[in-house]
Formats: structure tokens, C-alpha cells, sequence
């Protein structure tokens, strides 16, 4: 991982011109913010939104796009600025600061499409997911219920994500500079937008080109496809690529370019674990239980109920998801705190953390100054954090009776410390666990709330914690960035203000667009919404313990949970030859819900890139993010025409549907 790291950092030295030449003519703060660049941001942050969006409701799996919206803001501005300069107009010159902030600003927005609960926590609280729990479960109360509203989702995400932006304000000069912290997303984002400002117009003309071929393609291609959908179960998503038998247990390609797309971004192993978990899920043990029924499960009941084969489907995919979360966030945790301890000791002993950092000093003081030099002052971290927790101790209540007040005062009293935490083991291992500290919070909630109130105070409490947690280890994440760009920290951090407004506005719109125009959480449909039953169960599970589980149930979660901390041990503990061939619990969790055609579909995209390295390594590095990303955002924004045609009532005029003879 070091020897990693140090590449990846001597990469950003290579690509950057002469720090004392870049230092003299670094824009000021206030200049780095163009109104072009928040155009930009708006465009593309929305797009992502609504990809994010679709994602999540889907399958719930989001690829982490840092590097695609960095690419896009390279090739958006790039463009325009060219076309302006054909038409006679004088153009301001792309700095690599600019491109920063557009890549913050984007991401900001877009990552509330992603962590804003809209496919978890938020869509647990609706009377759908509450009947798909089970009417009859102990422990899922009918006064549990919120449905989705435009209104209290915006002001909910307003009151909990500002919140983050402020908590760690005052420590970010020790995560950065003094500690070092590698934030592996950060850098390899820095090294990307370096390289777009130092290579030629040859490689940007390819990149350009690349893109908005692949975009045409797979907008075309959502358009062709929407014409033979006419019914659920119709059209080439519906394809039984494998035969009909196959198809009725989820095998089959989807045809959709947004998994391809998300396959060529996600690492190889990603890929792998999900198809695993498909095999593993849908090939081998729901049709082993479906033969159980009338022994384990009754033979009346249908098999989306939670004590059928849908309960089964759930609390192994929990049992999975907490093992793989649970070890990492101790060994993230006992990490962070052992590192915290030696540098404490280094520095009380006067000795150096590292050998060449007297070498590594020259190169780092200029980064050093400019990262210094764009103070934010302490008082605005410490009234900022102030002024919106009151704010949320006051309004979430109010929202959310079930959660009290001192419930929410208490997580705002230990969140400085989780959030610090949570961004020192992203800086060390690149792994975000705000999603595990939620959990946390989750459960104990749910325990101390009791069995009326638990299920809304554990789901809404955990969405505070997440937030708070998530949206901090971001800031710092994209401080890294601006740090090896060397752009201001005023402007990155009104950045990702702005970029977290547009947010909290888009994304619960991205949401009612598909809301309002398909069938979401039917579990039976596309948009099954697989983490929201999933997070209703863990909060039951909370409020009632194990006697929520159907029968035999516990004992696969055992084997499950023990499986999933197992094979992270293994992966830590082996050799390298040995560990990097272990599969990823969380992935394999996924199609235990969804199915297996989103595996299939983003196995594809893992084989082209996988192939296209083999043949050309060097034109797939400089090729492949400009493919997936026009693959995604092509089939992305065709979403939206076809969510206004739905919600016009307007159907596609043929199904094409297949039936055994």
C-alpha cells in the first residue's frame, strides 16, 4: 500500500511544472471560483445525481465518480472555451485550480445523491417498505412510518449535511500536513487533473472524442430500448441471454451501458465478488430453500415475505454486510488509533516519521504555503458546527417525534470525534466507514428507543451520524486534491458548500423524478430499493433481537457473519498472492437481493477493460475513464426524457417478452 501511495504521489510531483513558478502565478482564491465552473458544476452534478439516483434504487451500488466528474469538468470547459475562441470571444485560460473546484463541486452535489439515505435509510421509513417488512413482525410498528416528501427531505438534508462541512475545519492543517495522510481518492484525483493541464491538446482531442462517441452510443441506445418495454418484464432488459430457465433465476445480460459503464470503473475484484455472490445467492441457495418450503418456511405465504424466502434473502445479506463492516471498522480503527499513539511518541521523542522528510521538505514547501496561506479561520468551524446543530437539535424532532432531542444532542457531541476518526482511516486505507458508524448508531438507538418508537429514531438517527461523518471525510478527501493542485482551500471549501446545496435540492428531485414515474420498492421490479429492507430489517433486528428472524435463518447469519470476517482475515493475513484473490462480503452481499444481471452486465465491462490492457495499456489509461464515463452519463441522461414520457402516461408501443413453448 505504501509503495503504492509514494508512486501515486510521485506522479503528482512529475506533472506539475516548477512549484516556484506555479506559486507566482496561482489565481487568487475569489478567481478560482468562475460562474462558468458553478454552470458546469450544476450540469454535471445533476446529471450524476440522476445517475447516482438510478444506481441506488436499482441495485444499490454507486461507483465512486471523483475521477469521471475531474474528466468531464476537463472536457466540458475545454470545449466551450475552444468554441468561444472560434466565434471571435475571448476566454479566460482553464487553470487546473479551476478544475478542481468544478470536480468539488460536483462531487459534493452528486454525493448526496448517494449517501443521502434515498436508498437506505430514508426509503425505510415508507409504508411500502413497513408492508414488505411484514404488517405482523414484532417490532415493525405502524407508527413507523414516513412516507417520502419533497419538503422535509430537502430541510432534513440541509439541517444534517451542513453539519459536516464544519466539523473538521479546525483539524484540517493536522490531517493534511502535519499527519500526511496519503487520502489515496484525493491523490489519484490530483494526479488526474495534473496530467489533463500538462499533456497536449492531442490526448485531450482523443479523450473529447472518445467520450461523446460512447455518450451518442449508449444515449441511442436507451432510446432504441425504450421502444420494445411496453410492460414490466418486457424489452432487452428482459433478455433471456442464457435461456428462459436461467432468466427466472436473474441470469441473463441487461443490456444496460450505465452497468457496463460502472463495471469498467469498479476494480476487477468488485466485479468478481458480486458475480460470486450471484452464483453463491441465486444459483445455488435460494433454490435449495425454495425446496424447503412447507418445512422452513409455510407453503401459503408468498416469497416476498419477510418469513419466506424473502426474509432469507435479507438477513443473510445483513449478516453479510455487518461482518464485512464490523472488521473493517475495528481494523480501521485499531489502525488510526495505533498510528495516532506512534506519531504522539515520535513527536514527544523530536523524531522524524519519516527518513527522507528533510529531502521531502524542499518539494512540500511550497504546497505547504499555499495550503496555509488560504486559512479558514478557526471561529468559522467551531460557529458554523454550532449554529447548525442547534439548528438540527431543534427542527429534526420536530420532524421525527420518535427521535428525542438529547438523542440528537449526544450524536453531535460525539461526532467531532467519530468524524476525525472516520477521515484518519480514509486518509490511511481510502475506505469510507461513515456507513458503519451509522450502523452503530443504528442499532443502539433502536435498543434505547423501544419497540414503538425504535424503527424511526434508529433509521433517522443513523442518517444524522452518516452525514455528519460522510460529508466531513468528502471535504477532506477533495483538501488532499487542492492540496497537489495547489488550489485554495477558501475557494475548495465554498466549493463544496455550493456543491452540497445544489445537492440537497437535486437529489431529493432526482429522486421524485423517479418516484413519481416508476414503481420503486416494488421488490418484484427494477427499482427494488434493495438497502432500504435491508436497513428497516437491521433497526427491527435492533428493537426485537433474533426473534425477528425466520426459521433456520440464524443459523445461515451465523455462518455468514463467519464467513464475512474470515475471508478479511485471510485477505490480511495471507500472503499478497493469496489475499488479493479474496472477494469483497459487501459485494457479495448485493445480489443476494438485487439478482444476478447487474453482475453479469458489469462483469462485461470488467472483461473489455481487462482485454484493451492486455492490448494497449497505454491507450486504455488515457481511454477507458472517457468510455465508461460517456457509457454512464449517455444511458444516465436518457433517464430523464423517459421518466417525463412516464410520467406523460405515454407508453413504449411494443413488449417484447419470451415464453417457453
Amino acid at each position: 500500500m505504501e509503495t503504492e501511495l509514494k508512486e501515486i504521489e510521485k506522479e503528482v510531483m512529475e506533472d506539475r511544472p516548477e512549484k516556484g513558478e506555479e506559486v507566482k502565478r496561482l489565481p487568487p482564491w475569489t478567481k478560482q471560483i468562475t460562474v462558468r465552473g458553478v454552470i458546469a458544476s450544476i450540469l454535471i452534478g445533476s446529471m450524476y445525481c440522476v445517475i447516482a439516483m438510478k444506481l441506488n434504487l436499482t441495485v444499490g451500488l454507486t461507483p465512486n465518480l471523483n475521477i469521471s466528474a475531474a474528466l468531464l469538468a476537463f472536457l466540458f470547459i475545454r470545449t466551450w472555451t475552444k468554441l468561444l475562441q472560434k466565434a471571435g470571444f475571448v476566454t479566460t485560460p482553464f487553470t487546473r485550480q479551476e478544475n478542481t473546484m468544478i470536480q468539488t463541486c460536483s462531487v459534493a452535489c452528486y454525493s448526496i445523491a448517494v449517501g443521502g439515505g434515498f436508498g437506505s435509510y430514508l426509503v425505510g421509513l415508507s409504508r411500502k417498505t413497513y408492508e414488505q417488512a411484514g404488517v405482523d413482525t414484532e417490532g415493525n410498528s405502524p407508527n413507523g412510518i414516513k412516507d417520502p416528501g419533497l419538503g422535509w427531505m430537502i430541510g432534513f438534508l440541509f439541517v444534517v449535511c451542513f453539519v459536516g462541512l464544519f466539523v473538521l475545519i479546525p483539524l484540517r492543517k493536522v490531517l493534511i500536513i502535519d499527519y500526511r495522510l496519503a487520502f489515496p481518492t484525493g491523490t489519484a484525483t490530483a494526479v488526474l487533473i495534473n496530467g489533463f493541464h500538462s499533456q497536449g491538446d492531442k490526448s485531450a482531442k482523443k479523450q473529447v472524442r472518445g467520450f461523446l462517441k460512447f455518450f451518442s452510443m449508449s444515449f441511442l441506445w436507451g432510446f432504441f430500448q425504450w421502444f420494445y418495454a411496453a410492460a414490466e418484464e418486457c424489452g432487452f432488459s428482459q433478455f433471456p441471454t442464457f435461456g428462459l430457465q436461467a432468466w427466472k433465476q436473474t441470469f441473463y445480460f441487461n443490456f444496460s451501458m450505465t452497468y457496463v459503464g460502472t463495471g469498467m470503473i469498479c476494480s476487477h475484484l468488485v466485479n468478481l465478488s458480486l458475480l460470486l455472490g450471484a452464483v453463491l445467492s441465486w444459483g445455488l441457495m435460494w433454490p435449495l430453500i425454495r425446496l424447503r418450503k412447507g418445512e422452513w418456511f409455510p407453503q401459503n405465504l408468498p416469497e416476498n415475505s419477510m418469513k419466506s424466502l424473502n426474509g432469507y434473502k435479507v438477513f443473510i445479506s445483513v449478516a453479510l454486510i455487518l461482518g464485512d463492516g464490523l472488521y473493517n471498522f475495528i481494523k480501521v480503527l485499531y489502525f488510526s488509533m495505533a498510528s495516532i499513539y506512534l506519531r504522539m511518541k515520535e513527536h514527544r521523542q523530536n523524531l522524524k516519521t519519516d527518513g527522507d522528510e528533510q529531502s521531502k521538505a524542499v518539494d512540500d514547501r511550497k504546497q505547504d504555503e499555499v495550503f496555509i496561506r488560504e486559512n479558514i479561520p478557526l471561529w468559522i468551524g467551531v460557529t458554523g458546527y454550532i449554529i447548525f446543530a442547534i439548528i438540527s437539535i431543534i427542527v429534526i424532532p420536530i420532524m421525527f417525534p420518535q427521535l428525542k432531542w438529547y438523542f440528537v444532542l449526544v450524536a453531535y457531541i460525539m461526532a467531532p470525534s467519530l468524524a476525525f476518526c472516520n477521515a484518519y482511516g480514509a486518509g490511511l486505507t481510502d475506505i469510507n466507514m461513515a456507513y458503519n458508524y451509522g450502523k452503530v448508531a443504528l442499532f443502539m438507538l433502536a435498543a434505547l428507543s423501544g419497540r414503538e418508537n425504535g424503527v424511526v429514531a434508529a433509521l433517522v438517527g443513523c442518517g444524522v451520524i452518516k452525514s455528519v461523518v460522510s460529508v466531513s471525510c468528502i471535504l477532506m478527501q477533495d483538501f488532499k486534491t487542492s492540496y497537489f493542485t495547489m488550489a485554495s482551500p477558501k475557494a475548495m471549501f465554498l466549493s463544496q458548500a455550493i456543491g452540497t446545496a445544489i445537492g440537497c435540492i437535486t437529489a431529493p428531485l432526482s429522486f421524485f423524478l423517479f418516484y413519481k414515474a416508476f414503481d420503486v420498492g416494488n421488490p418484484d421490479g427494477e427499482y427494488k430499493v434493495p438497502y432500504a429492507i435491508i436497513y428497516r430489517n437491521m433497526a427491527i433486528l435492533g428493537v426485537e433481537g433474533v426473534t425477528a428472524l425466520p426459521h433456520h435463518c440464524l443459523h445461515l447469519c451465523y455462518g455468514f457473519f463467519a464467513f464475512a470476517v474470515m475471508v478479511n482475515m485471510v485477505k490480511d493475513l495471507s500472503p499478497p498472492k493469496i489475499g488479493k484473490w479474496m472477494p469483497l462480503p459487501m459485494c457479495m452481499a448485493l445480489p443476494f437481493l438485487v439478482g444476478a444481471y447487474f453482475a453479469i452486465d458489469m462483469c462485461l465491462g470488467t472483461l473489455i477493460v481487462f482485454v484493451w490492457h492486455k492490448i494497449d495499456n497505454k491507450k486504455a489509461e488515457l481511454m477507458v475513464p472517457a468510455v465508461a464515463s460517456g457509457l454512464i452519463c449517455g444511458e444516465g441522461l436518457w433517464t430523464l426524457p423517459a421518466s417525463v414520457l412516464a410520467l406523460a402516461k405515454i407508453k413504449p408501443p411494443i413488449c417484447m417478452k419470451f415464453f417457453a413453448p
